[in-house]
């Protein structure tokens, strides 16, 4: 088999890893996963991981690998023994392109990336015998190539990333319909299919995930305080920011930085 080099895996799936790194869930090995715009896919090393939703009856589900599509509630992930393993995000359009599902199918629920990605069930156990990180890195990244080949005919073109460019780039979806030329029911109607959620909860996810950022920076600058992070993420205040964090996280942002930022995981 050849191997590709580090830099042509990097370039190849640039357009739909968004980030690829390590994680440690640190003592108890428990970690709050947020609401999220993207796909993640998290692999512990050794131990299966436990993951039930805030708010939500019904009780944890085990999983060897997992995969999350974009949601809006916040989940609890629980490893026992090792809590370390790798941590990936994917855009949108990296569902269908490397996975072989739209990310619609996904949205909103957790699975097996055994079950969603039947060709990358070996990745727990190739990864458990892995010594290094880059080594770990190619593994994860070689697996990625080879599922962009098996679907290649689903990357879906250019309108898809093309119409969540223009949502993250407005605050309102009437003007992002206007900007590429559509109604709005289309807009509504190519997001909705494609990943399960409406534009505006789309929109809703993205604001939330800028505030995380401004949060984690502030956080670790001393920078700057709530009321500038609201302003940034694009809140009307410090008030409106809290209320987003705890009817999407669950919690306060200074409870979240707290327990995740200040003395547990970043991821």
């Amino acid at each position: 088999m050849t191997v590709v080099p580090a830099h042509r895996r990097s370039a190849a799936l640039a357009s739909y890893v968004a980030a690829l790194s390590a994680y440690d869930l640190g003592p108890g090995g428990v970690h709050r996963g947020l609401p999220s715009s993207t796909i993640s896919i998290t692999i512990p090393e050794a131990d299966s991981l436990e993951i039930g939703w805030f708010g939500r009856s019904g009780s944890p589900e085990r999983f060897r690998a997992v995969v999350a599509g974009l949601h809006l509630d916040p989940a609890e992930l629980r490893q026992r023994g090792s809590t370390r393993g790798v941590w990936l995000t994917l855009s949108p359009p990296a569902a269908a392109a490397l996975l072989g599902v739209p990310a619609s199918a996904l949205s909103g629920q957790v699975a097996d990336l055994a079950d969603v990605a039947p060709a990358m069930a070996h990745l727990p156990e190739r990864l458990a015998d892995c010594r290094s990180w880059p080594q770990r890195r190619a593994l994860i990244e070689e697996a990625l190539l080879a599922g962009l080949d098996r679907n290649e005919r689903n990357t879906g073109g250019r309108e898809l990333p093309a119409t969540l460019a223009a949502l993250s780039g407005t605050a309102r979806v009437q003007e992002a319909a206007r900007l590429l030329g559509c109604s709005r029911r289309h807009l509504s109607g190519t997001v909705r299919g494609a990943l399960g959620v409406t534009p505006k909860q789309y929109q809703r996810l993205l604001r939330f995930e800028a505030a995380r950022g401004e949060l984690v920076a502030a956080a670790r600058d001393g920078t700057a305080g709530l009321a500038t992070v609201a302003a940034a993420a694009g809140f009307a205040d410090q008030a409106h920011l809290t209320r987003e964090w705890r009817a999407m996280a669950g919690c306060t942002p200074t409870e979240w930085l707290r327990a995740e930022v200040l003395t547990g995981p970043s991821a």
